[in-house]
Parts: structure tokens; sequence; C-alpha cells
């Protein structure tokens, strides 16, 4: 049976379905440096290489959802850093939209939570610079967790839509997302950061309350004040005063 004929695709996009590939964005990042264009879409049952932030290993099992999506922005490095926030706000709508049982909250930067844990975890991917250094092509991965959640050793406790109790397909999700991620690129072009921005903040994990974040040679504890204008995690009640975050792990409580 073909399951990419389950799923629908906006209008102009492209779906690849491999039963297994080391990484659906080292897969899709080729194929972009080859010319692809925008709304191609890798979807992959299995990942013998898959990556997270930091080079971290991400593991996959069971019948979960893995694919990667290109968008050519043709903007800046911290505009298309905004993808991030896309992707979860569009995967949050998608699991709302099939599985309205389950509600999804975005996690700085970059990954979805659920009632009992990480459920999707997001990496970006740059492809070309063009000329004024503007990106030519973002890869956006995204590893959901279906029915399979690893165990042990992880930085945060792990869950999976059948753990949170929803009763769907990939095919269902893949579909949703797909059509919430193309309308909210068209969205993000005409309207800039700030409708996406809002749309992130409503479903924001730990917003106004105490967070510990991890750095490179440094722990900083605060609260969690708010985004700034390009996504950075803005943390109060510092001695010095606010703090713009880029990158870090975040710990809540």
């Amino acid at each position: 049976m073909n399951e990419t004929a389950f799923v629908v695709l906006p209008q102009g996009w492209t779906l690849t379905h491999l039963p297994s590939t080391g990484s659906t964005n080292a897969e899709l990042r080729a194929r972009a440096l080859s010319g692809a264009p925008e709304g191609t879409v890798i979807w992959a049952d299995e990942q013998t290489a898959g990556r997270g932030r930091q080079e971290r290993e991400w593991k996959s099992g069971g019948v979960n959802l893995l694919f990667s999506v290109l968008v050519r922005p043709d903007c800046g490095l911290a505009e298309a850093g905004q993808l991030s926030f896309m992707s979860a706000v569009a995967m949050a709508e998608a699991v709302e939209r099939v599985a309205p049982e389950v509600q999804l909250q975005c996690k700085w930067p970059n990954d979805l939570l659920g009632q009992y844990g990480k459920l999707c975890g997001i990496l970006l991917e740059g492809c070309g610079v063009r000329s004024g250094g503007l990106i030519d092509g973002v890869v956006c991965g995204l590893g959901l967790n279906m029915d399979w959640k690893p165990e042990g050793e992880v930085l945060y406790p792990a869950s999976s839509l059948a753990r949170e109790g929803a009763d769907t397909t990939r095919e269902a999700v893949l579909s949703a997302f797909l059509d919430c991620f193309a309308a909210w690129v068209a969205r993000w072009r005409a309207e800039g950061f700030a409708p996406l921005r809002a749309a992130w903040l409503t479903r924001a994990r730990g917003l106004g309350g105490p967070v510990t974040v991890r750095l490179p040679g440094e722990t900083v504890q605060g609260t969690f004040e708010t985004l700034d204008a390009d996504g950075a995690l803005v943390l109060s009640g510092l001695p010095e005063g606010n703090r713009l975050i880029h990158a870090g792990d975040v710990f809540f409580g």
C-alpha cells in the first residue's frame, strides 16, 4: 500500500517517502543543494543517524513520524531562525486538529511537550547563502513520537502521542502539519514574525515563571519574561537586569 497516497500536500509541494535513511535532514539538504524547490518533503520510517541540537543523537523506533521540509526563505540568518518557532506552532496546530484531546506546549527554543514529557524535537539546517548574506535554503527537520519514546538517559523526560491519549496516524498528522506550515510560511512572508511570535507565546511552557538555563560554562536562573522581536528568550530578575538568551537548555522551576 502506498502510504503517501493518504498524505494531502499543499499545492505544488512534493513528498518522498523512504523506508530508511541516515537522516531526513541530510537527505533533503543534499537535494536542496542540487536545486530542489521549496515545499520538498522527505519522510522516512526509520533514521539510522538522526540528530538533534548540538549534534545530540535523535533516537527513533516504533511507528513515529520523522520528516524534513525545505523552505527557501531568502532572508537573513536571524529571520531564518524563526522557522523553528513556525515548525513548533504548525505541529501544535496539526496535533490539535487531528487529536484535540492532546494539548501541546512549546518549549524554547525548539521542542514540543505534552502532559507527560517531550513529544517532538525540531532541527533547522541551512543549505546555501546568496549574495548579500541571504539564506537560500533551510531544512526544517521534525521528529514526533507517535507510539514509541526513548527510555533511559535522555536530557528531558519523553512522551508519545499514544501515551498522551491520542488515536491518530502519521499520515493524518503529516497532512495537517504541512497544511498549517504552508499557511504560516505565507503569513510570515506577508506579516513578519509578530503573528507567529504571538501564536508561539500562547502555547509557551513556563512563561512568566522561574527557569534555569544551561549555557556553555554557565548556568543562569531567572524568570521567563517573554520572547524578544527576533525570538530570543528574555530572562528577567537578574542582578544586571534583563538578559537575552539566544541558545541554551531550559529547565523549569
